[in-house]
């Protein structure tokens, strides 16, 4: 009796612990009021401190880049494990895959999760621009044009 008892609770860890390390999440991010339909949205996704800015997109966790129909996007992350995330935005008007810049400013559109503006007094960083995954989630990011 005792060691089906023993059999049982291990057999009940063992499934409790498999079910948390197969945690995983979809994100979904959403843009609107894109300037025009020219090019491919580029969604970045980061998973640590330190990570944004990252002016030449080398920081990333994951990339994926979505159609634009309507002057609107959206992009799809799959299976991600639980944790804190921010995402990043380009408009990537001439299909490039980088931040196209005048003197100073870029000339694409950009935008970060969390945030409306972006300028010297709302610089960007992880910490502002991230949040918890912990379920499926969707969020919406706006695109800024300078």
């Amino acid at each position: 009796m005792k060691i089906t008892i023993l059999a049982l609770w291990t057999c009940l860890l063992w499934g409790t612990l498999q079910a948390e390390k197969s945690d995983s999440y979809s994100l979904t991010v959403e843009v609107k009021n894109l300037r025009n339909s020219n090019g491919v949205l580029q969604v970045n996704l980061y998973n640590k401190e330190d990570s944004i800015p990252d002016q030449k997109l080398e920081k990333t966790f994951k990339v994926a880049k979505a159609k634009i129909v309507n002057r609107s996007a959206f992009a799809v992350f799959k299976n991600l494990p639980p944790g804190r995330y921010a995402v990043h935005i380009l408009h990537d008007e001439n299909s490039n895959g980088k931040i196209d810049k005048g003197l100073v400013l870029p000339v694409e559109g950009v935008g970060l999760s969390n945030f409306e503006s972006i300028g010297l007094s709302n610089r960007p960083n992880f910490s502002k621009a991230s949040f918890e995954l912990k379920k499926d989630k969707a969020i919406w990011v706006k695109v800024i044009y300078f």
